[in-house]
């Protein structure tokens, strides 16, 4: 019986060789498997939803928690937003050869760079079944192949899922192995595939600090990741009132369990008086827990005192860190200090202010008057995401079809030779 050592590098072997096949697919029939895929996930969406209602069950009964549980449950309406996904990437320019930058020297040899896939991509997540759409579609498209390694908690959404996108690309004559599924739970297949740099070109983690952190040490392959999202929304002294409540009331209550959810809010001290209890009663309403400076406590003095690990603290619930500053400096300075560069907004009528704000905060989305809720590869018409990076090579925020590939060196010439 073949070791899970060997089935994992196995796997990653055959998508090796699938990478060189899948180079000469075209564009067409890349985009012919996206939306065979779609009407496959459509027509088998009972199935799915069976499936997933399997996994939740396990996931009650092991005790996951309430954030774990939303990423993982699929519905009509994911599977749509899914199958949406997948035309919007079918749609999209194929990146795969675009060639630019050119000029030509005195010889007369025409030099410029060539788009090109990554190579073999290794995507390591948690919970949620529609990253395995997402990264295959994404991965196809940009002419990568992947392996894929869902959680435990998903294994029978993941399953029927990578199944319908074999079916896909068989029925499009594509190698099979350009989208392959780790079919084991092991905890170790996750450390085989990160000590594989002759396999794997990348690894992309989608997951819990914890995991991310783990992958981050010990990968011996190149990682595109983020650890957590700690987001902001500062509302500056130039605000619109009625704007800033209905961005932060959205940034923080639209879903709770998102990497793009406000944390802390940071507001300006002229605006504390008259806007923290509004905003206090909205987020009440939602049974949102505040946690408050001393500044805050003195406009809001029923709500917990914040501790300096509140506002390095991504709470994926209904829970709220809120911070009075005095100035735009003291925001920004908040946000690059105790923030995971993922995601912050400024909400401020002054065009000074918010281009300050553009430029200073060391972030991989930065917003003005928007919901910190929009750093997202479907919002940003990326079609999809298979992931958002907050390093800051080779690619920063979503990670979408050009963030997978890389350029190389053209140069064209008609018999030159260096002298």
């Amino acid at each position: 019986m073949q070791n899970l050592s060997e089935y994992v590098r196995q796997t990653a072997s055959s998508a090796k060789q699938a990478f060189y096949a899948l180079a000469s697919a075209s564009t067409q029939q890349k985009n012919s498997a996206l939306i065979r895929t779609a009407e496959l996930l459509k027509k088998h969406q009972n199935d799915i939803l069976k499936a997933n209602a399997l996994d939740l069950e396990n996931a009650q009964n092991k005790g996951l928690d309430e954030a774990l549980l939303d990423r993982l449950k699929l519905t009509k309406k994911t599977i749509e937003s899914m199958c949406e996904g997948l035309h919007q990437i079918a749609a999209l320019p194929d990146p795969v050869g675009e060639m630019d930058e050119f000029r030509i020297k005195a010889n007369g040899l025409q030099i410029g760079k060539m788009r090109v896939p990554l190579g073999v991509i290794g995507i390591i997540y948690e919970s949620r079944p529609n990253v395995t759409v997402d990264a295959a579609a994404l991965c196809l498209k940009s002419g990568n192949t992947c392996v894929l390694r869902g959680g435990s908690e998903a294994f029978n959404s993941n399953l029927i899922i990578s199944k319908l996108i074999t079916q896909a690309l068989h029925e499009n004559d594509l190698p099979i192995a350009s989208v392959c599924f780790i079919e084991n739970t092991d905890r170790e297949s996750v450390g085989i595939m990160l000590q594989s740099p002759d396999l794997i070109d990348v690894i992309i983690p989608r997951g819990g600090k914890s995991l991310v952190a783990r992958i981050a040490a010990e990968a011996r392959v190149p990682v595109i990741k983020h650890l957590d999202g700690v987001c902001h929304v500062y509302i500056d002294a130039d605000a619109d009132k009625d704007k800033a409540v209905e961005i932060a009331v959205n940034a923080k209550t639209s879903r709770y369990g998102t990497c793009n959810t406000m944390e802390t809010l940071l507001v300006h001290q002229s605006l504390a008086a008259s806007l923290l209890p509004v905003l206090a009663e909205k987020f009440t309403e939602k049974n949102v827990e505040l946690r408050g400076c001393g500044n805050t406590l003195a406009v809001l003095p029923d709500i917990k005192a914040a501790t300096p690990e509140d506002w390095e603290t991504e709470y994926l619930g209904p829970i709220l860190s809120i911070r009075v500053v005095d100035s735009l400096s003291e925001a920004v300075n908040h946000i690059n200090t105790h923030g995971s560069h993922h995601t912050d907004s400024i909400v401020t009528e002054s065009y000074a202010n918010a281009q300050i704000f553009l430029r200073m905060v060391d972030s991989a989305s930065v917003m003005v008057n928007a919901s910190t809720r929009f750093a997202d590869g479907f919002e940003y018409g990326l079609g999809a995401e298979i992931g958002i990076s907050t390093d800051k090579i080779h690619v920063r925020g979503p990670v979408g079809l050009q963030g997978l590939t890389s350029q190389k060196w053209i140069v064209l010439g008609n018999g030159q030779i260096r002298k």
